[in-house]
């Protein structure tokens, strides 16, 4: 662990491996580009797909070696250094295979299903076992590796609205540089690389390949996709989040503590209180708490169910 504290070699994207025309053509990505620096590559996408939309089609990209002002969910900054993370910003236009957009009350998958792509990616790619935590970050070991932030851009033409959905994965990032304890990176993980050209093209290819099957199943996630499970199946098979007693913070200061049973077909997240209520999580933080056993019923309630960070 001491040799991983030293800032390791940061080379920077391979452009011509991810320029390759018969790479990007086969995921059907039509422009993938990089910048040195900016502020936040889906500020740039939110902000190109409303100034110029036809210049952003379905599966744009956009990454950068250094983002200065990117934001994660409930408007958190977070920066790490230069070259040491994937940032990458993609832009979707979900329509199935005859051109029909999808329901947007299915746009809350696609966060989930950039998180499953990004846990393959890490797998074939690095070896690094990762799983989902609701509602959009890639956990290993219990510590952060990546996150992932979906916003919606504006409706135009009478179409449905894209989104803009933005991935941030710790690469290099040592100990010190960890953004929280309770992150990890690649580096620190005992991986097969670090190569985070090796890394982007793995979860592009994922990524394509499960989006394209959930836009031509019309965005059901129930349906069978790319050649086995469903979306809905494949996300509640590596969420660790079920099982677990959780809180959830909400808008508004509110909070529910309970144990997380399922997804709901919006991937929205059940969560069953100690008085046996069921409660739909669309949105918030949601925190592992370690088990509890539920209090008798003339003793329950928030307090008692409590009982730290796992």
């Amino acid at each position: 662990m001491e040799a991983a504290q030293e800032a390791p070699d940061r080379p920077p994207l391979d452009l011509n491996a991810l320029s390759d025309a018969a790479f990007l053509s086969a995921k059907g990505i039509p422009q993938l580009t990089v910048v040195e620096s900016t502020g936040s590559t889906n500020a740039d996408l939110l902000r190109g797909v409303t100034e110029d939309p036809r210049a952003w089609p379905d599966l744009s990209v956009l990454a950068a070696e250094y983002q200065s002002a990117a934001r994660g969910r409930l408007d958190r900054r977070w920066e790490a250094p230069a070259r040491s993370a994937v940032s990458v910003s993609v832009v979707l236009r979900p329509v199935n295979a005859e051109g029909r957009p999808l329901p947007t009350q299915s746009y809350s998958w696609l966060s989930l299903l950039a998180a499953l792509a990004l846990r393959q990616a890490l797998l074939d790619t690095a070896g690094i076992p990762a799983e989902l935590k609701w509602p959009n970050d890639v956990l290993v070991r219990g510590r952060k590796i990546a996150g992932i932030l979906a916003q919606l851009g504006p409706l135009g033409d009478g179409a449905a609205p894209p989104v803009v959905l933005g991935t941030g994965l710790n690469v290099t990032l040592t100990e010190a540089e960890l953004p929280v304890p309770t992150a990890t990176s690649v580096l620190l993980e005992d991986p097969a690389t670090v190569d985070r050209t090796e890394l982007l093209k793995s979860y592009l290819s994922h990524f394509a390949v499960l989006y394209r099957s959930f836009c031509n199943a019309d965005g059901d996630p129930a349906a069978g996709m790319a050649g086995g499970p469903s979306l809905h199946k494949r996300v509640e098979a590596v969420l660790t989040t079920l099982g677990k007693q959780v809180r959830a913070q909400l808008p508004g200061d509110h909070e529910i503590i309970g144990h997380a049973s399922r997804l709901d077909e919006y991937g929205s997240l059940m969560v069953v209180d100690a008085a046996a209520h069921e409660h739909v999580v669309t949105a918030g933080d949601v925190v592992h708490l370690r088990p509890w056993a539920p209090p008798a019923a003339d003793d329950a309630g928030p307090d008692s169910a409590e009982s730290g960070y796992a």
